[in-house]
């Protein structure tokens, strides 16, 4: 390719070799962690010292740097947080990646000219979610992982308009859930992948009926065949997922997504490396094509490692050296009776290098191409030579080793230049005030229902109905109406059509779980509650979703209780109290691993090596596994305070036991089945 103008090839850095890994073979930017706040905390990641040097390191051969502060913040954590990313912007940090809503606000607040990249957990997979990030102040958005090309460029071509940068992931680990929307290993393991600790349970066995034995196992990624075809929709910039990989497969994904880039096509023998260095019973592109279903999935088999250990000695060749990719021009003078002088710039930073005054020559006096072999010598360095003056009077003398000290030195100045950061420093403290305080009002409960079949005949002391919005209901009377659209979108034309039917039977809220849904429902003239999607986990993202316009707010279904009785909201705030939590959202549904859309039954689970059952619902194109038994806390009703309302969420249960359990919270009595506390009372890693 040609004319390629403002992209980058970004690559992921869990210790200082993978740093240097990744930028000596050709990285445009990194991304790396903090040893906290970061969704791989159990990379190496950097230190405050640590941080300010790989920043540095960077500038100085002209890479990028972007911090990643992308987990959900705790209110006692939020002062910590914003200090980071206080400090990495006074290193010069070129980007932050941010999933919390509240980090961000406070963020743009408080550091205006610190660019805001949209983590990949904040599920962005439709348009409509840009409007409202481009607000917030977000630069640079990470699609999910589960967009098609079609999808993509109609991303792109909204994010052009609104002057946005669309990053895609184009190589590495794909989770079988959309990111930031999976529950599964924090509620089997208490280790939140929401909180950088997922502990990977998808890997395991889960089985559907016949299917592969492991169906929430997908191949890794690989777009790097298509990343001529996502620049030319608007995509700029190429990432890479690894940072608890090895150096040498960042070297190895890294090389290849540069040549694929820069010059449309990847080395063969390169290719057959990457492949070799990691995968899961090869690489998928099944998202980017549409082509969903089995072929996707994969495990790490004996023949995967057997094939990396034969590929990693090779990769080292890739960074044993320094990448010459800082372009400078010199100027050299010499001139009898002065202080000869070497100007060494890249243009912009200029360094200016004095020697001692030339003795005149005995014999063979010094010249243009003496000179410049001296000087050219640029070897170990990130710099290479674009333009040289040498500007020398006949008849003198010039020791090579002087010359070569004064290039080193030169270069050393010049590199302390390109390393300091330009902004003018910003301190400021931030405060552990909550940031708002409001009285709760008397504890009220809401119920969901999935069908008509299940609406109960009593909906005395039900202040409100949740009703799924790809399901048709009758016209209720007598309580408020809350239409549920789902997590995941396909089209949002189609949430358009389906919101208007239920303003027509007298529907006027929406509970929104995504930043598209949120746009789209306002836009639609409903009022809008914000759902347990958009991870609302501490009171900074409660003022930052009442700001984007909505009137309520579920709370994340990791809170620890006491938690969320704590959480300062100005808007009224709820939990889910009782029901089977969705703990995966999938695109890829599972089940058409043993047959296909028109063979099922409604009524599908997936299977843990344990023998325990998940269900598993569709919702307009997306489906979401469901956990094996309900959370329940209608015996813990008393420590229920400071909360606005309770939903009552129901799945799969009949209309009698939607009763049994209504009846359950009124009177507050013990479980009469088997049942999960969640992770009010445990909590998360």
């Amino acid at each position: 390719m040609t004319n390629i103008k403002n992209a980058e090839i970004l690559s992921p850095v869990g210790n200082n070799e993978m740093l240097i890994a990744a930028v000596r073979s050709g990285a445009d930017a990194v991304y790396f962690g903090a040893k906290d706040f970061s969704a791989r905390r159990n990379a190496e990641n950097f230190g405050r010292f640590e941080l300010n040097e790989a920043i540095k390191y960077c500038h100085i051969r002209g890479v990028k740097a972007y911090l990643t502060l992308n987990i959900l913040i705790k209110d006692d954590e939020f002062s910590d947080a914003v200090a980071l990313a206080r400090d990495a912007y006074n290193f010069g940090i070129d980007g932050v990646i941010v999933q919390d809503l509240g980090l961000a606000n406070v963020l743009h607040k408080l550091l205006p000219h610190l660019p805001l990249h949209a983590s990949t957990q904040m599920s962005v997979h439709t348009p409509a979610a840009l409007y409202i990030l481009k607000k917030m102040g977000f630069k640079q958005v990470v699609a999910a992982r589960e967009m098609s090309f079609d999808d993509l460029k109609q991303l792109c071509k909204t994010a052009n308009e609104l002057d946005m940068v669309v990053e895609v992931f184009v190589h590495g680990a794909l989770c079988m859930s959309v990111s930031g929307q999976c529950l599964l290993s924090a509620y089997l393991g208490s280790r939140s992948g929401n909180r950088g600790l997922c502990a990977g349970p998808c890997r395991l066995p889960f089985k559907v009926q016949n299917g592969t034995g492991y169906d929430l196992s997908l191949k890794d990624l690989s777009l790097v065949e298509h990343i001529a075809d996502l620049y030319n929709i608007g995509v700029r910039s190429f990432k890479i997922e690894g940072r608890m990989k090895r150096p040498e497969y960042v070297a190895a994904a890294t090389k290849a997504c540069k040549e694929a880039l820069y010059n449309g096509v990847i080395d063969y023998e390169l290719s057959k490396t990457l492949g070799n260095v990691f995968s899961r019973s090869g690489f998928t592109d099944g998202y980017l094509q549409n082509n969903l279903g089995r072929d996707m999935f994969g495990i790490r088999t004996k023949e995967d490692v057997v094939s990396a250990d034969k590929a990693f000695p090779v990769l080292h060749e890739i960074y044993r050296n320094e990448r010459q990719s800082v372009a400078v021009d010199l100027k050299f003078t010499a001139k009898a009776e002065n202080e000869i002088e070497l100007i060494l710039t890249d243009g912009e930073n200029t360094v200016l290098v004095k020697g001692l005054k030339p003795d005149f020559a005995q014999n063979k006096a010094a010249d243009f191409k003496s000179v410049l072999k001296n000087l050219n010598k640029f070897g170990g360095t990130p710099y290479y030579l674009n333009n040289a003056e040498i500007v020398l009077d006949d008849g003198l003398f010039l020791r090579a080793g002087e010359l070569n000290e004064l290039r080193r030195t030169a270069v050393e100045l010049l590199s302390e230049k390109r390393g300091e950061c330009q902004r003018k420093e910003i301190n400021f403290i931030f405060g552990k005030d909550k940031p708002f305080e409001r009285n709760c009002k008397d504890l009220q409960t809401y119920i969901r229902i999935e069908n008509a079949d299940q609406l109960p005949d009593d909906l005395s002391g039900i202040s409100a109905l949740i009703l799924p919005l790809e399901n048709d209901f009758p016209q209720i009377e007598g309580v408020k109406c809350i239409a549920e659209i789902p997590r995941g979108i396909i089209s949002e034309a189609a949430i358009i059509k389906r919101l208007e039917i239920f303003k027509e039977k007298g529907v006027s809220t929406a509970l929104c779980g995504n930043l598209s849904a949120v746009k789209i429902a306002k836009d639609c003239g409903f009022e809008v509650m914000a759902d347990t999607g958009l991870n609302v986990y501490n009171s900074y993202s409660a003022n930052a979703v009442s700001k984007m316009g909505c009137d309520a707010v579920v709370l994340s279904n990791e809170m620890l209780l006491s938690d969320a009785v704590s959480l300062s909201s100005p808007i009224n705030k709820g939990i889910i109290s009782y029901g089977n939590i969705p703990l995966m959202l999938f695109k890829n549904c599972p089940i058409r691993n043993g047959k296909n859309c028109n063979e099922c039954d409604k009524k599908n689970t997936i299977v843990d090596r344990k023998g325990i059952e998940f269900p598993v619902r569709c919702r307009m194109g997306y489906s979401e596994l469901l956990n094996s038994v309900p959370v329940w806390l209608a015996d813990k009703q008393k420590q229920i305070k400071n909360i606005d309302f309770q939903i009552l969420y129901f799945t799969n249960e009949d209309k009698k036991r939607v009763n049994e359990v209504i009846n359950a919270y009124k009177n507050a009595t013990e479980p009469d089945c088997k049942y999960t506390r969640g992770l009010f009372f445990r909590g998360i890693i």
